[in-house]
Order: C-alpha cells, then structure tokens, then sequence
C-alpha cells in the first residue's frame, strides 16, 4: 500500500519528503516540456492558480490562454492572456480554437464530473490537436481510504466504475485506474496516445538518493523519463496524452 507523499497537495504543507517534491515537479516540467507542440502553437492551460504550466508554455514560444478561478497574484508573461472563469464549462470558447490544452494540477480529478469537463476539452481543441492531463490514481486512492480505516470503501473499489475519495481535509477526488481513464477519454472522442505514472520512483527512494547527492537530480528526471513503462502504471498520479480524432 502506497502512503501518501507529505506536501500534497490535499494534505497540506509540511516540510516533509521536501526533496521528492523537488524531484516530482522537475519530472513535471521535462514532461511537459517534451510534450509541448515543436511549433509556436496556441495553448489552454486548465491547470489552476498552483500550477506552473501556462509560463513554462508561454516561454517556450507558444500563445497561452490560462483559465483560474481569481486574477493572478504574479506578472504574468507576454504571450499569456488569463481569464477568470470556472475551468470545467468552456462554454466562452470557439470549438477548435486551440492547438493544444493542459489540464494538469489534478484538475480533472477536482470536477467529479470528468466526463463533462473531457467533452469541453474535446470540443475547443482543433481536429489533430492534444491533451496533457493528470489525474489522482487509484493506488493514490485507496492508500488514502485506508489510512482513513474506511475498510468498507477500500471493499469497494475493485468493482467501481467511478471512485469518489473523502480527504482528510474535507476535500473529494475522483481516481482513476489506467482502463477507467483510456475509457473516459475514448469516449470523449479523443484517442490515447500514453499513460504513464507522473513518477515510477518510490518517494523513499529519491528521498535516499537526493540525501546522498543532491546533485543526482537531472540524472533522477533522466532516469524517470526513460523508465521503460509497467503494463499497469503504479504512482500517486497518473499523466496522460491524447489528441483530438481527425475524422
């Protein structure tokens, strides 16, 4: 069973595995970044006010429209544009305006209707175009329902078609297995192109070797990104590309 990486941000800030979070948002980043479109490219970021995703987007060369629940706190880059707005009805955008849309930060996983959110998402992205999103896994849900001694729910997952979790906050995700978010997306009329687990490297594991040798971190990404990848991903989060169906 899986125990849950301090500084989630469902649980709150402590210190804690300080140096997995380092370890985790740096393998975010080189995702994202080999993800993003070779050409300049409009962009929708979903992901939310903690998110780093619209800059590092805005950076590297693309237009980037980011959708928050309230104005950013920051400056924000030249070729950003933010809207306030509710992220999972994008009923105020054209259908196949964007190129590519970024739905990361659990975003997905927040809007316990995912399905309504995936259809938004399918509908502004132009025919070719592509998804990044991450979503709380099933392995990340049942590690919670169980540090919560809600063994009756823990029962009950293997048969679920939709996982609701209770967090220690108040808080309600949904998780997803693997098949349960290849359907999801399917359905929405996208096609799957990977999912992979955001980090296949234990938190006890980075932790150990971060302790040891700070310095180990690009080698850590590298070594992360080049994983060859389980038939069943195992992590806290899933990530997962997919485009948009041209016929």
């Amino acid at each position: 069973m899986l125990s849950i990486p301090a500084k989630h941000p469902a649980v709150g800030e402590s210190e804690s595995l300080a140096s997995y979070w380092t370890f985790y948002w740096a393998v975010a980043a080189a995702q994202l970044s080999r993800w993003l479109p070779r050409r300049p490219s409009r962009v929708l970021d979903l992901s939310g006010p903690q998110s780093r995703y619209a800059d590092q987007a805005a950076h590297a060369g693309h237009t980037v429209v980011e959708v928050r629940d309230a104005p950013r706190g920051t400056p924000q880059p030249r070729r950003t544009r933010t809207i306030v707005a509710d992220a999972s009805s994008l009923g105020f955008l054209s259908p196949g305006s964007f190129d590519a849309v970024v739905a990361e930060g659990r975003m997905l996983s927040r809007h316990l209707v995912t399905e309504n959110v995936v259809a938004e998402i399918a509908r502004v992205l132009r025919p070719g175009g592509r998804v990044l999103l991450s979503v709380d896994s099933l392995v990340l849900g049942m590690a919670i329902l169980a540090e919560q001694n809600y063994w009756a729910h823990l029962s009950d997952v293997p048969r679920s078609e939709v996982v609701l979790v209770p967090w220690p906050d108040g808080t309600i995700t949904r998780c997803f297995g693997v098949e349960q978010l290849r359907d999801l997306l399917t359905e929405c009329g996208l096609e799957v192109e990977w999912i992979r687990p955001r980090t296949a490297l234990s938190p006890s594991t980075v932790e150990h070797v971060l302790n040891a040798s700070p310095q180990s971190l690009t080698r850590l990404v590298r070594a992360e990104l080049t994983a060859p990848q389980a038939e069943e991903p195992v992590g806290i989060h899933l990530v997962a590309s997919a485009i948009k169906k041209t016929g």
